[in-house]
């Protein structure tokens, strides 16, 4: 029975994916900069890597909520989770740039970037991301194990291990990645500082996931096995969950705005004066537009959302302004001196190699997990909504 539900094959997709991930990857080395380098590099790591950490976000929540939204995406989201071991070796060129990168906080001059030297120290610093990898690691393992058990013994014990570890397992995930943040991209700028920096990207990263994962679904849900099992009703609880998920990235990002705007303290309105002039002033309001705006006006049409032709227009439109977003937020804290087609080709480039590796987990196992408690009513519910 399972063999049925196995994934299209993508040989030929992955060799394509990893040999243009690679030349775009290496063509970032072509200014002969390492500043510049590692700065694209790190842009290009973070947004792909997000996506890897937000799905486990997602896929622990689905394990507490159950319902068929999440079991017919839990395939997508735990393929997504198993390019993290991946991801985490890819972070050592960020620690052997670290230099350029922190330079800030690693030759400290500012006053207050002195007053926390305890914290950024760079020993310090590779503990605490061996910490964060330690985490995620551990939590993809365990998840990805069990599911693969369940699929294999049908024992509803692995069900429980699942929904068991996901309750802590999400505290967790939020205050590794808050601090995460802090350390590899508000640390870009010491003598900077927000409270609600970290929430930003527990936000962005599972939007960044479940717009990436929608995108998926409506590709391959337009063929065998799963135009049998995906019925709209699941993309309309999709829908809503991205809906749900664009509001909270929106209230934490204006929320961050609003109070040091509203405070107008030098040393914290200095982040916004870089990020409101010339082209980023633009960019900007082309963010406010295009990743809140018209997706939220496109997320409430019910038809839309039931719609997986028009959802993955309005997912891939977020995922795109997810890079600019990520783009207008790191990569002004570089001097002014960034170059942008070389952010670009970084999250190309990673995004090819990437892309290879999420492909080549994804044909590991069925698309669907037959032996999970939920397949029989999640069946009964896709024949309902066809």
């Amino acid at each position: 029975m399972s063999t049925s539900f196995n994934p299209p094959n993508m040989t030929r997709f992955q060799k394509w994916a990893f040999i243009v991930g690679i030349v775009l990857l290496l063509a970032t080395l072509a200014p002969l900069n390492h500043d510049r380098f590692f700065e694209a590099y790190l842009i290009g790591w973070t947004f792909w890597t997000g996506i890897a950490v937000g799905s486990i976000a997602l896929l622990m929540l689905q394990h507490l909520t159950g319902g068929g939204w999440g079991f017919v995406i839990r395939r997508i989201l735990e393929a997504s989770t198993r390019t993290l071991p991946f991801m985490a070796v890819l972070f050592i060129p960020v620690l052997l740039g670290a230099h350029s990168l922190y330079h800030h906080w690693m030759e400290p001059t500012h006053e207050v970037v002195k007053f926390k030297t305890p914290y950024l120290r760079f020993d310090f610093f590779i503990v605490r991301a061996v910490i964060y990898f330690g985490v995620w690691l551990a939590l993809v393992y365990l998840l990805n194990k069990w599911s693969l058990a369940q699929d294999r013994t049908a024992d509803n014990r692995y069900t429980k291990n699942m929904r068991v570890l996901s309750g802590p397992g999400m505290v967790a995930l939020i205050f590794t990645v808050t601090f995460a943040s802090v350390d590899w991209y508000m640390s870009l700028e010491p003598e900077w500082f927000s409270t609600i920096y970290g929430f930003i990207f527990v936000a962005a990263w599972s939007l960044s996931a479940l717009a990436f994962t929608i995108a998926v679904l409506a590709t391959l849900s337009k063929d065998e096995p799963l135009n049998r099992i995906v019925a709209p009703l699941h993309f309309h609880d999709l829908g809503k969950l991205l809906l749900a998920l664009v509001m909270l990235w929106a209230y934490f990002a204006f929320s961050q705005y609003l109070i040091i705007w509203s405070g107008n303290l030098p040393e914290e309105i200095v982040w916004y004066l870089k990020r409101m002039h010339g082209a980023w002033g633009v960019t900007i309001v082309t963010i406010a537009i295009l990743h809140f705006a018209a997706p939220f006006l496109f997320l409430l049409s019910r038809d839309l959302k039931r719609d997986p032709r028009k959802l993955i227009l309005v997912a891939l439109l977020i995922l795109l302004m997810r890079m600019i977003d990520l783009l207008w937020m790191i990569a002004p804290a570089f001097d002014g001196k960034n170059w942008i087609w070389l952010d670009v080709i970084a999250l190309l480039g990673f995004g090819g190699v990437w892309l290879g590796i999420f492909s080549w987990q994804l044909g590991k196992r069925s698309l669907i997990p037959i032996n999970d408690p939920q397949y029989e009513s999640v069946l009964e519910q896709a024949h309902a909504g066809h």
